[in-house]
């Protein structure tokens, strides 16, 4: 692996194992280590993807935990929460943003500037459609906030906002409940 000051390529990035890669981001080359996740952040992810997957029809897989490619030069990897995929692109590495309908973000202590405003920028400009971000609260009924692209400009514009359950008609309809964690 490389030193976490040394800006790495994405062909370095590309020759490491799956295990070098868990837990880490890649941003303008160099290498972000996340936080371990809860299992309260990890048990939303999961319910979150879940309900999606059923709604979103075969032609999209939703999924945790695996990379998005949002450039190669300088590299720029994330690892978003939830990713909404086309089917077809199930064996293609690296998933790139044309291939991703939705990402979302559970919000954890310690990166919610990167949350709430740096992956927000990223993720328009690579021209992903939506981008939904979930904030645990105090009470632990999470406040879901939805974003949809406005391809125009490359950014997000808010969309609503919702407490413990989701009802949204686009990207398709689904409800979730994510007041049941």
């Amino acid at each position: 692996m490389a030193a976490l000051r040394e800006q790495i390529t994405a062909e370095q990035y590309d020759s490491w194992s799956e295990e070098q890669c868990a837990g880490v981001e890649i941003v303008d080359g160099l290498v972000v280590v996340s936080p371990r996740a809860s299992k309260r952040h990890n048990r939303l992810a999961r319910i979150l993807a879940n309900a999606l997957e059923a709604a979103a029809g075969p032609d999209w897989n939703a999924d945790t935990d695996f990379d998005v490619r949002l450039q190669d030069v300088p590299l720029t990897n994330r690892r978003p929460d939830v990713v909404v995929y086309r089917a077809e692109t199930i064996d293609i590495t690296p998933t790139r943003p044309e291939h991703v309908l939705l990402v979302a973000e559970v919000v954890s202590p310690g990166a919610e500037t990167t949350d709430r405003i740096v992956k927000v920028d990223q993720y328009a400009k690579a021209g992903i459609a939506f981008y939904w971000r979930i904030e645990q609260t105090a009470t632990g009924v999470p406040l879901v906030c939805t974003y949809v692209l406005d391809p125009a400009i490359r950014a997000y514009r808010d969309g609503d906002v919702f407490t413990g359950v989701v009802r949204v008609a686009a990207p398709f309809p689904v409800e979730i409940d994510l007041g049941q964690i």
